[in-house]
């Protein structure tokens, strides 16, 4: 009597992940970081096609640099949308480009030098630049799971 209702049930979970999977939005996968090891990468001598293509049909390329149990880096170049990570915090320091840039409930001025650091949980980006185009160093505490980016009006 058990086992026809443990199949039915694996049965059930097993059909509620393929509806899932077709419904619910996937991240864009990147390109799997070198094992942590000394290095030196140049992120303003990489060309916009190095940093990777356009995700989901926005103005954002990222490229993961460093993947860790721990957290990630990224850098990433565009413009980004506001949204909010639920399940990771995040750390910018902006390298080119200056503009606006949304940090909780206030847009701010955002140039070349500035750090930013963004608690799980806070609204960000929306960013528009005014003189060339964003590109910053992105690190996600832990690191970042599929689906928390969560977009706000």
């Amino acid at each position: 009597m058990r086992l026809p209702m443990i199949l039915g049930g694996l049965a059930l979970a097993f059909a509620a992940g393929l509806h899932a999977d077709r419904v619910l939005p996937h991240a864009e996968a990147q390109p799997a970081a070198t094992a942590m090891s000394p290095r030196i990468v140049n992120l303003l001598a990489l060309t916009e096609d190095e940093i990777g293509p356009l995700i989901n049909n926005t103005d954002l390329r990222s490229r993961l640099l460093v993947s860790a149990p721990e957290g990630t880096v990224a850098v990433q170049s565009g413009n980004v949308l506001k949204h909010f990570h639920a399940n990771a915090d995040e750390i910018q320091y902006i390298l080119d480009g200056t503009g606006s840039f949304w940090l909780g409930d206030r847009e701010v001025q955002v140039r070349p030098g500035d750090f930013i650091v963004i608690p799980r949980g806070t609204h960000h980006a929306g960013s528009r630049a005014s003189t060339g185009r964003f590109r910053a160093i992105a690190i996600k505490l832990p690191p970042q799971q599929a689906g928390d980016t969560h977009p706000v009006p």
